[in-house]
């Protein structure tokens, strides 16, 4: 391997820091990944290396990226690159893969699916894609979403599930016309005039919807919608629960109905 890059300068140090801006990761076609663990999962999903810094002086190489990819660097430089604290020893520019759409989920999307609807943070789309792995949901749609889903944080709270290939974004007229032409019963979650999720009989042909914490799902997709839920709450003073913790007890209720149809 080549010396160590130890200037604070040099044009891959530039680059990496300039990828946890969505616009650079859209022009230059590239996004960044900071843990061996998520770089291992979007390497078997077939993601592709353009170089790896690597503080190979303590952490070693890599021995699933080529060697001529990985670029010896100073902690310092590469703690100057990361986008975290406690980096894990890399930060590897990955080739940015397209987002597929309506015409492929039309085609190739999986059963239940999770919706989400114009939700603003990467932190609860990551752990929501995280989830939705874990409770057996084959497909998951962003709708309206302004979060690029490269962004580090959605990355690092999918802990890699976000480079399993059933990630769709489209439009609220896209995902309608999809939904429908699917045939796939759908559930919104609502605060009023909505049945206890728990008493109904959720079916594995369907799709969850979830909209914003504060606002909740818009009404094209409340009027859209076979049937409005809500999860009932026993508190004093809490009234609802995140996003992302109403997605995880959502998704394994419907899991727990539907994982023998």
């Amino acid at each position: 391997m080549a010396d160590a890059i130890t200037s604070l300068q040099n044009p891959r140090i530039k680059q990496v820091r300039r990828l946890r801006d969505h616009r650079a990761r859209v022009e230059e076609n590239r996004y960044v990944i900071d843990s061996r663990r998520d770089l291992a999962r979007a390497l078997a999903a077939g993601h592709q290396v353009d170089y790896v810094l690597i503080e190979s002086s303590r952490f070693g190489t890599l021995s699933d990226v080529s060697i001529d990819a990985q670029i010896p660097v100073s902690a310092q430089a590469l703690d100057k690159a990361s986008y975290r604290d406690n980096n894990d020893g890399i930060a590897a520019v990955m080739m940015r893969q397209a987002i597929p759409g309506a015409a492929e989920f039309l085609r190739i999307g999986r059963v239940p699916v999770l919706a989400l609807a114009a939700i603003e943070k990467p932190g609860n789309v990551g752990a929501l894609l995280r989830t939705a792995d874990a409770a057996g949901f084959g497909s998951v749609v962003l709708i309206d979403c302004p979060i690029d889903v490269y962004n580090p944080n959605v990355i690092r709270a999918s802990t890699g599930a976000v480079f399993l290939g059933n990630v769709y974004e489209m439009t609220t007229a896209q995902a309608q016309d999809a939904f429908s032409t699917r045939g796939l019963r759908t559930y919104a979650t609502h605060l009023d005039a909505a049945t206890d999720a728990f008493s109904v009989q959720f079916v594995k042909d369907s799709v969850l919807l979830m909209g914003q914490e504060d606002i909740g799902l818009p009404e094209a997709w409340l009027a859209f919608a076979d049937e409005r839920i809500i999860i009932p709450m026993a508190g004093k003073i809490a009234d609802s629960l995140n996003v992302a913790a109403a997605g995880a007890v959502l998704m394994f209720e419907m899991y727990r109905q539907t994982r023998n149809q």
